[in-house]
Formats: structure tokens, sequence, C-alpha cells
């Protein structure tokens, strides 16, 4: 079965506006990412909402809960703003069950060119693959569990709370 991928947007699928000098969202860069990464791991993917996870309402929290639980897929990979991330991950825990779920983000817009977004992609649908029904968040090779993560954001790097 293939895996599920739900897109929200988040730095990931931001692109930068010259003339404005202002972060904006247009289309997700997700079959570029894919394709970049050379990706052979069969894929399902939809759009749920292309906004800055800083805007996310409880209403988008719950789509997004609604469409993980409706899904056929068991193994999820959500692409996420990481403002907000850790919050959105505890809703998921608390709605949907007996699925594999793994949110993952960037630090640096895709269309940048040094975005981590790449890497940590590729980590999560490797994570979404092998970790047991639970949710997880995946930053920088590493993964965590839905309730033991948090953005130090001082030093925008996600560590563990306990």
């Amino acid at each position: 079965m293939a895996v599920r991928i739900f897109i929200t947007g988040g730095t990931f699928d931001k692109e930068y506006n010259e003339i404005t000098g202002r972060l904006f969202f247009k289309d997700t860069h997700m079959l570029e990412l894919l394709e970049k990464g050379r990706c052979k791991v069969p894929v399902e993917i939809r759009t749920l909402m292309m906004i800055d996870s800083l805007e996310m309402t409880d209403g988008d929290r719950s789509l997004i809960a609604h469409q993980c639980h409706s899904c056929d897929e068991t193994q999820i990979v959500v692409t996420h703003g990481t403002d907000t991330i850790a919050e959105t991950a505890r809703v998921l825990a608390e709605k949907v069950h007996h699925k594999t779920i793994v949110l993952t983000g960037a630090m640096i817009p895709i269309k940048f060119g040094s975005s981590d977004g790449l890497f940590n992609l590729g980590s999560a649908l490797a994570f979404a693959q092998t970790l047991p029904d639970g949710v997880y968040v995946a930053m920088n090779g590493r993964y965590f569990n839905w309730d033991n993560v948090r953005k130090n954001k001082e030093t925008g790097v996600f560590e563990e709370i306990h």
C-alpha cells in the first residue's frame, strides 16, 4: 500500500517574492521533491491547505485529523509548519488510532535551494514505513514521539522535552 502524504503548507512550500521581500504560498513542491530525492515509494498526495502553521485553527487541525482517520492508508506523512507542529501532533494522537503518522517540515523554504526539507521529507517517509502505530514528528534525521517534542526557538532545533 502507498504512503499517504497530506500537505498543509508551512515553510516547506513557501516561495519568496523578490519585489516585496515576503514569503507566500503558490503551489506545493512535493512532486519536485520526490523526483529530486529519486523516491521509489508509492505515494498518494493530497493538499489539504497551504497556510503558515501560526495561522492554523482548531478547525484546520480537525480537518487534518479527519483526513488521516478517513484515508485507506495506514502510513501517513503530513507536511506542516514547524511553529505549531507539536500542537497538531497532539490533536492527531487524540483523534487518530491504528495508523503511523509522521509530521515533518522545514526551517528553510524549499525554493531557497539549501533547505532541510528534502532530507526531512525522506526521513519522514522512511519513519512512516518503519515505526509502529502512533504519531511522530520527524526533523533533522530524528523522530520524536508526539508528546515528547518541542521546537527550541532559540536554537531552531527540535528536541525532546524530557
